[in-house]
């Protein structure tokens, strides 16, 4: 809500308002103070973005008319999710939570803000659906936050500058150059884009002891005191179950950095006796060295290598070559396990690897940091975030549309041939359920059912959001992969007749 006086004010009123109540206002006395010092401002205004186009290259490679009707009504949303900044936050930013941004965007689903890497897929999808213009506008409003702040913040509020979310803005600009050829852009940004890598390397970064050797890798860990502001209640009184003030400020800090992860919550960060069980009393975000926040920071690096290259500046794409193969030996000798076949997480508290199953664990196949991996079960709903049930929602059996293209993208970029089989199938599974869940309601949503093909995902603390960019993003490069061969499941049986 926006404030209906400068801020100052705003905290003198309610520092009156406690001495009035005798510090114990009751829940009508709190509304009347939220009503007198707040109104509901309209900060976002629906946007029609110029570049939107309603035939799209990426509908002609759909063979299926089912599976093409549904990508043109995905192509329509993007206009639904479209929104602009009103005018009063460029003026009074002060008086509202959401940062000021120069440029239309998409919001992911019902949230009204943008979130750092849900946008990475929002953007493959909006550059598959030609949308170069508005691409370039929510990069170049990305940009101005990581020039404002010294990094890319969790999501486009005041109160989400002291974390991040995974490291993907490299990706992003990469992805709009290599299909604009905008390198203008590239030579106008990559000094901030240096910045925001930098800002990982110099506040993520840890030292990790294995067999007697020490390496450099990151880990998320948003450091700051207090609750989150935007859930401020549920961890406060989380916290209140931890004995001590040190256990409780702890807890805050790693809820925090779970939050980074965009992972928020699951078993992957709960290291009770060395294992991942236990609940949110457990979270130990800050000991666990993450499979896919190394291997996106080893593929920033190959990138902006890439990227002085193309400027013409080969030192510093030397340098950049450098840091990328320290990160891939370290990621190898530390998070790769000869036994199990794949990447772990490692815990530097209890100094193991956390041999338990999560989608991110396959996350170096698709930043090409790989070898051929077969330890995946194949789900009909799509992949499961893990194989614990912890009501957690990064948690079974939740689906998330980011994990499923992270493995099927990484399969397919093997050139093996089970690996590419394998993608397949999993890519024909996550298309049937999202187009039978859009069948039955008519909607996208953020997550899904591992168990019940297109049934929506549940758990966490927030009821289940429909919209969705991310899982639109998603679906398209299914589509365009995979469009001449994909069938919906109407047409999934005449086909198998013919074969």
């Amino acid at each position: 809500m926006k404030q209906r006086q400068p801020p100052a004010e705003t905290l003198q009123l309610f520092k009156d308002f406690l001495a009035q109540t005798g510090g114990n206002p009751n829940r009508d006395q709190v509304k009347d103070f939220v009503e007198r010092s707040f109104v509901q401002g309209d900060e976002l205004q629906p946007w029609a973005p110029d570049d939107w186009t309603e035939n799209p290259a990426v509908l002609q490679k759909i063979v299926d008319p089912d599976l093409k009707e549904w990508a043109r009504d995905l192509n329509l949303l993007w206009k639904n999710l479209s929104r602009k900044m009103a005018d009063d936050v460029r003026e009074n930013p002060d008086l509202y939570s959401i940062i000021y941004v120069p440029n239309g965007f998409v919001i992911p689903g019902k949230f009204r803000e943008f979130y750092y890497w849900d946008t990475y897929w929002i953007i493959q999808g909006l550059l598959l659906s030609e949308m170069y213009d508005t691409t370039r506008g929510i990069l170049e409003n990305f940009l101005s936050m990581v020039d404002k702040y010294g990094l890319m913040p969790n999501g486009g509020r005041v109160y989400y500058v002291q974390r991040s979310q995974p490291p993907l803005l490299i990706p992003m600009v990469d992805s709009y150059v290599t299909q604009t050829g905008n390198i203008t852009f590239l030579k106008n940004n990559i000094d901030l884009l240096e910045k925001e890598f930098q800002f990982w390397m110099t506040n993520r970064i840890v030292t990790v002891k294995k067999n007697g050797n020490e390496y450099k890798l990151a880990r998320y860990y948003a450091a700051s005191q207090g609750p989150r502001p935007e859930s401020y209640s549920e961890d406060y009184n989380h916290a209140e179950e931890l004995p001590s003030e040190k256990e409780r400020e702890e807890f805050y800090v790693n809820i925090k950095s779970a939050a980074e992860s965009g992972w928020d919550f699951s078993s992957r960060w709960f290291i009770s006796n060395g294992t991942n069980d236990g609940d949110l009393h457990d979270i130990e975000t800050e000991n666990v060295i993450p499979v896919d926040l190394n291997s996106f920071l080893f593929w920033d690096a190959v990138l902006l290598a890439k990227f002085y290259k193309k400027l013409g500046n080969l030192d510093k794409s030397q340098h950049y070559d450098d840091v990328a193969e320290q990160w891939k030996a370290a990621v190898t000798a530390v998070h790769w396990n000869e036994s199990i076949g794949t990447w772990l997480d490692y815990d530097i508290r209890n100094n193991k690897s956390r041999e338990y199953f999560y989608p991110s664990n396959l996350a170096p196949l698709w930043t090409q940091c790989y070898d051929t991996v077969r330890k995946i079960r194949n789900y009909l709903g799509g992949i499961p975030t893990s194989l614990e049930q912890t009501t957690e929602q990064w948690d079974f059996p939740n689906a998330w549309p980011p994990l499923q293209i992270i493995v099927i993208q990484g399969l397919i970029d093997t050139n093996d041939r089970d690996a590419n089989n394998l993608a397949y199938e999993l890519a024909q599974n996550w298309v049937h359920a999202n187009h039978k869940g859009y069948l039955d309601t008519k909607e996208m949503f953020e997550k899904y059912d591992a168990v019940n093909p297109g049934k929506y995902g549940g758990g966490g603390e927030y009821t289940v959001q429909s919209g969705f960019g991310w899982t639109n993003g998603v679906i398209m490069q299914l589509l365009n992969t995979y469009g001449p061969v994909l069938t919906s499941a109407k047409h999934r049986h005449t086909q198998h007749h013919k074969k």
